[in-house]
């Protein structure tokens, strides 16, 4: 229920949004306050994949799940981040209490999981309401606090939610990477022998890296690839020197109109050298862009796993994971540059690619983590670029 400011209150854990609207609940997590633009994730598991995803920087992520915590946390699913000290979510909302872990593979409670990560969450508050604000009114600035001595001070939670910039127009793809490349072979988790090397690698993949998810890379594995990961804005001339078959823009936070200031000369150069290229996320934006495209703000993004998208090569539907605030503007593409894959909900893009030239790209996270698979042919699309090239 929403709460009239005070400045002491039973509760631990509060959220207020920039208008004034605060909900009062219990406070999990790190405790402190975390900033952020407010968006709802409708997947109903892979909190922990979600919350490390570095796409989540500068957000706080609503669970219109009801129940999470359920499967515990374990450290092979809970970092989706390759750089150690990556940002990823700033805060957490939910309905219910953490549940207690019932799952063969936890090996920590997910409020544990969370005080670890830095991650300031509240539950107990009426995420439906705030699912349907977000729905009317778009994705609010907003404030979490977590105070396990009940001492909240509101007027300063609003105040910190209006104060906070906000994403338009900020680079947080510089927040979210590091600054040594390095190398992946890793396959994905197989249930009897989890994670292992892929030892039969003909491609070489050079990955600028925007905030990359390691399903990415491991999904390059299985389709063959060692993959080399280097700084988003590394120079074209420095990648051409590591002899890539292909390369992948990979997914990220922020606005791509504020990265593109600094890699759209080196994405602009990879366009013209023919080589194979694979954008995801952060990178089919910052492709289209690169294009002569434009993106613009979406009023709710799109964050969760059960979302259909069309693919108009196949003609097929595909349900997949989604995690995005930003979106290509059909209506700029470029000649040469046609719309592969559409959204159903809503009608926005959902891919691109270039005719006469072996580049594709997509919206949504075809590496699956958590979500459908449906999309993992992406992968094996790009391989045959790739393998047509060394024909």
């Amino acid at each position: 229920m929403a709460a009239e400011n005070q400045q002491d209150s039973p509760a631990t854990g509060a959220i207020a949004l920039a208008d004034g609207t605060v909900f009062l609940g219990t406070g999990s997590g790190a405790p402190g306050i975390a900033v952020g633009e407010l968006c709802f994730n409708t997947s109903i598991t892979g909190y922990q994949e979600i919350l490390t995803d570095p796409s989540y920087a500068g957000q706080v992520v609503l669970f219109t799940f009801p129940h999470v915590g359920n499967v515990g946390a374990n450290p092979e699913d809970h970092e989706e981040s390759s750089a150690p000290a990556a940002r990823a979510a700033t805060g957490a909302v939910f309905r219910e209490p953490i549940t207690p872990p019932s799952n063969w593979r936890a090996q920590d409670h997910f409020d544990a999981w969370l005080v670890k990560k830095n991650i300031t969450a509240v539950s107990g508050v009426d995420t439906r309401a705030l699912t349907r604000i977000i729905r009317e009114k778009g994705m609010p600035k907003c404030a979490v606090a977590h105070s396990p001595e009940g001492r909240i001070d509101i007027e300063a939670l609003i105040e910190a939610a209006r104060a906070w910039e906000g994403l338009e127009q900020a680079d947080l793809a510089l927040d979210v990477v590091g600054d040594a490349a390095y190398e992946n072979a890793e396959r994905l988790w197989d249930v009897t022998a989890g994670f292992t090397d892929n030892d039969q690698t003909p491609f070489h993949v050079v990955v600028l890296d925007f905030g990359v998810k390691k399903n990415i890379l491991r999904n390059l594995a299985n389709v063959g690839a060692r993959a080399t990961i280097v700084r988003g804005d590394t120079p074209f001339e420095e990648i051409m020197k590591l002899n890539p078959d292909g390369v992948v823009l990979s997914n990220g936070p922020g606005d791509p109109a504020a990265t593109i200031k600094r890699c759209g000369d080196t994405i602009r150069k990879l366009i013209d050298s023919g080589k194979p290229l694979l954008g995801i996320c952060l990178g089919h934006q910052l492709l289209a862009l690169a294009l002569g495209a434009k993106t613009m703000k979406m009023p709710q993004g799109h964050h969760g796993a059960n979302h259909p998208v069309k693919d108009f090569e196949t003609g097929k539907v595909e349900i997949v994971s989604m995690n995005h605030g930003f979106t290509v503007d059909t209506e700029t593409l470029p000649e040469g540059v046609e719309e592969s894959h559409r959204s159903l909900f809503d009608g926005t893009n959902s891919g691109l690619r270039v005719k006469d030239r072996p580049i594709i790209s997509v919206q949504h996270h075809p590496e699956a983590s958590p979500g459908p698979q449906d999309s993992f042919y992406l992968f094996e699309r790009f391989a045959r670029f790739m393998k047509d090239q060394q024909s």
